[in-house]
Order: C-alpha cells, then structure tokens, then sequence
C-alpha cells in the first residue's frame, strides 16, 4: 500500500513595479505626474508577518505628485475612491489605507496644505502635513488662503491595514484597488493601483518509508472465508513542518475511492480484484499520546465535522484522519477553540487494514493489496 505524502506549490513570487513616470497631456497644457502608477505591498505571510494584532499593518509606500500649467492656475487635487472611514479609503474585502500628504512646493516655494470639501470652497484644515480624507481636496495654501500658481507638488505616504481574517487563507490571494487623482480645475486625472497578496505559511507533511507500508505475502490459509480478516497494524511517522508556527488541520483523501468495503468517510479502499470485488479497507488512525509539537508538553486532538466552524473538545482519544472531519491539535485539554499555531509536529499513525472474506473474493489469480492515500495540510 503506497501512502503518498501531500505536496504543495511553492508561493509564486510577486513581480514589484518600479518608477514608471507617465503623464496626461490636454489642450490647456496642464499635466499630472504620478511617480508609481502601482503601490504594491508584496506578499503577506502569516509565517513572515506572525502577530496576534486583530488589525495588522501591512507597511508604507511612498509616491511623489505633481500638477504643471502653462499659465498660473488652481492646483486643488481630489481623490476619488472608495470610503471606508473619516480618514481612510476602502481595500478590497477586509483591509483599509490612509494617505498623508506633506511637503507641498508652490513654484519652487515651500506651502502648507489645506483641505477643502469642494473645489472653491473654504478650508477646513491647514497643516504642513495632512491626511487626505475621503470626498476631499488637498490644495496649496498660504496666510491661511488656496493660492495658484504654475507647478505644484508633494509627497505621499499611503499606509495600508488588514484584519487578521485576510490573512487565513488557504491559496495565494491578490487584492488590487484603484483610485483617481483628480484637478478638477486644470482638467486632468490620473489613476493609481493599490495591490497586496496573502498566502498560507507553508507546511509540508512527510512520512516514514516515504509512505510505503507492506503487509508481505499472504496465502488463502491466513484469511477468513466467511467474514473480514483484520491485518496486524503497521505504523508509519508522520512529521508536519511548517516554515513558521501556523493554524492547520490535518484531512486524508481516498486515491482509491469507492473500492473500501465499507463507505465511511474514514475507510479507504484497497482496490478492487480481476472480477472488480472490493478487496478490503484500511484507515489511518492518530493517537494524541504520542503527538509532539515545538515545545508544548502535551497536545490534544480536537476535530471538526463542520469545516471549522466548530471543534469538538480536545482530549486525548485516538482517531482516525477522515475524509471530511478537519483533525487538528491544540495543547489545552477540553479547549473547544481548535487548533493552535504549530510549527513542527510529529506523531505515529497507525494503519490498520481489513480484508474481505476469501468468499466474496476472486483468489484464482494473485491479488495485490494496492491502496493509496494522500494526508493534506489544511490551513484554518
């Protein structure tokens, strides 16, 4: 019986995109540069970015803007994008970004920075440095008035969060969000991308004998004729290593489905014989008290038969991995939370095997017991 350890794809790096100045030009001369057209935050690894904070910042990027006209004009700039607060904009599913403004030059002078609701309309906040609000406009100011002029520029910090929850991911995820620099008045736009990509810490599952387990030869004598034969269990170690400490679950799948003679989610097949009878079955079985992990004195075995969104109480019991029920371990007894973040685990499985009775079997020709199995890494 071949049990074939889980493979996974190596994350796919993330192609970063440099200065690439680009402008608009209109009939009335006036252009907007942006120096990044794309602010990409990278790759978010839980195993890279390992924290308890519910919100977690995922950095800054910094960009420079800048509005020319031939002829002294309003420099008023509105950002159109989605809102997610008073003070910050909307990304994608569960992250928000802020921009923060500073550094305005005034043709070639050193100004302060005001918001305004509206282009033409009063100020409502002046600083050196201010923080673009949603529905506002960022205009050069001076003695506490917007001025004019014929180049305007500043530099801006934009600073992106996530929730916790974007970061339980079981594939590599890309958010991408886009928003518009506007001067309303000088009649040119100019769009930017905000992009982040979240992926799983990667784990990889091994097993003893690279997941071979041979039962040896057996004759017509060593089976029952008239009810299952139960094989002496075999045991294989099974070692999990995760690039850093990470929430999994542990699930099998049959890759001989529909051969088990008995249709339960934690029997699998033995393939079929020359007549296509069900061989037999087999199951992989854990027992928590030989479970190790990191640094932990003792884990429990907790599992799920609703995909996670509940656990049963973890204790020390032995069971089967499962088609369906998600198997984890935490180090609390009774915890009804799941599992806890573990980087390197190890544990004995136990593969027990039962064959048909010889009755229900076509002996006539040699049969080759020919499971096949694969233990997937499940991250929560």
């Amino acid at each position: 019986m071949n049990l074939s350890r889980h493979l996974f794809p190596v994350l796919v790096p993330l192609t970063l995109f440099g200065f690439t100045p680009q402008a608009w030009s209109l009939p009335d001369d006036c252009r907007l540069d942006i120096s990044q057209p794309v602010l990409d935050f990278g790759l978010m690894n839980r195993a890279i970015r390992l924290d308890t904070t519910p919100v977690r910042n995922l950095g800054e990027r910094r960009l420079s803007l800048s509005l020319s006209c031939a002829q002294p004009a309003d420099m008023s700039l509105f950002y159109r994008a989605m809102a997610a607060t008073a003070d910050r904009y909307h990304f994608a599913e569960r992250g928000t970004y802020e921009i923060r403004v500073r550094d305005g030059v005034l043709d070639g002078r050193s100004v302060d920075l005001g918001l305004i609701s509206a282009a033409g309309q009063s100020l409502e906040l002046m600083a050196s440095s201010v923080v673009w609000r949603p529905r506002h406009g960022v205009v050069p100011t001076s003695a506490g008035v917007p001025v004019q002029g014929r180049h305007f520029s500043a530099q801006l910090e934009v600073t992106a969060w996530v929730q916790e929850q974007a970061m339980q991911v079981r594939d590599v995820l890309t958010w991408e969000t886009t928003g518009i620099f506007d001067a309303v008045a000088a009649g040119v736009s100019r769009e930017t991308s905000l992009r982040a990509s979240f992926a799983p810490g990667a784990c990889e599952p091994a097993l003893s004998n690279a997941g071979q387990v041979n039962f040896g030869t057996l004759s017509r004598s060593d089976l029952n004729a008239d009810k299952s034969t139960q094989l002496p269990p075999k045991t294989l170690m099974l070692k999990v290593g995760c690039d850093a400490p990470t929430h999994y679950a542990l699930v099998m799948h049959d890759n001989r489905a529909g051969s088990a003679t008995v249709n339960s989610e934690i029997y699998y097949g033995l393939s079929i014989d020359n007549r296509h009878n069900k061989i037999g079955l087999y199951s992989l079985n854990v027992d928590p008290a030989d479970v190790t992990g990191d640094t932990f004195p003792r884990l429990y075995r907790t599992d799920s038969t609703t995909a996670g969104a509940a656990w049963s109480p973890a204790n020390s019991n032995p069971i089967p991995i499962g088609q369906k029920s998600y198997l984890g371990f935490t180090d609390v007894a009774g915890s009804t939370a799941g599992p806890i973040a573990i980087q390197n685990l190890t544990t004995t499985v136990t593969v027990n095997a039962v064959i048909a009775p010889t009755t229900n079997l076509d002996l006539s020709t040699a049969v080759q017991l020919d499971g096949s199995g694969t233990i997937e890494v499940f991250y929560l």
